[in-house]
């Protein structure tokens, strides 16, 4: 069964997550000089597709800076598998985990059950990534049910810019309400 999906140019709640580096983030607020938020769910330790995902995020961390979005990554995963992932990763940005299968619920994220051979024994979220504008209104919405079904992370830089130069005025995509 899958949960209602977010509609892109709605509010993407506000969820509280531990962080690696200690303490908590709330995954829709940019940090400090940023105006905008990318994040980012991926789908835990187990997922060698995530760990080539993530370290392709850090090669457009620098495009999306510049565009003055944030950038968070989110899972299920313990602070341990998340720490052991993240040491293959590298990241330059923030690493939130512990999502529950609630707020899983909540992002309209697909949710898997463990399986049976692979390095996971609690539901975790398949990949989303959400793009927030500086009220937290959903600019860009990507949910899949598989990872290998992922948007271009340097195609998502380059619509930020779009969306955020020439088609600012513009309505959110995919708002058409007859």
């Amino acid at each position: 069964m899958t949960s209602p999906k977010l509609a892109a140019g709605t509010v993407f709640p506000a969820i509280t997550l531990p962080v690696l580096d200690g303490g908590t983030r709330d995954i829709s607020t940019p940090a400090a000089g940023f105006d905008w938020m990318l994040v980012v769910v991926y789908r835990g330790k187990h997922c060698p597709l995530c760990t080539q995902y993530l370290r392709q995020l850090n090669d457009t961390l620098d495009d999306l800076h510049a565009l003055g979005v944030d950038v968070v990554a989110v899972s299920a995963d313990s602070a341990v598998r998340a720490a052991a992932q993240m040491a293959e990763v590298n990241p330059r940005y923030e690493v939130a985990y512990g999502l529950s299968v609630d707020q899983m619920q909540a992002l309209g994220l697909y949710v898997s059950d463990p399986r049976n051979g692979q390095d996971v024994s609690e539901p975790f979220a398949e990949p989303g990534l959400f793009v927030l504008n500086e009220d937290r209104v959903l600019q860009i919405i990507d949910i899949s049910n598989v990872p290998f079904a992922r948007p271009d992370l340097a195609w998502i830089a380059k619509g930020i810019g779009f969306r955020r130069g020439p088609m600012k005025a513009a309505p959110v995509n995919g708002t058409y309400a007859a």
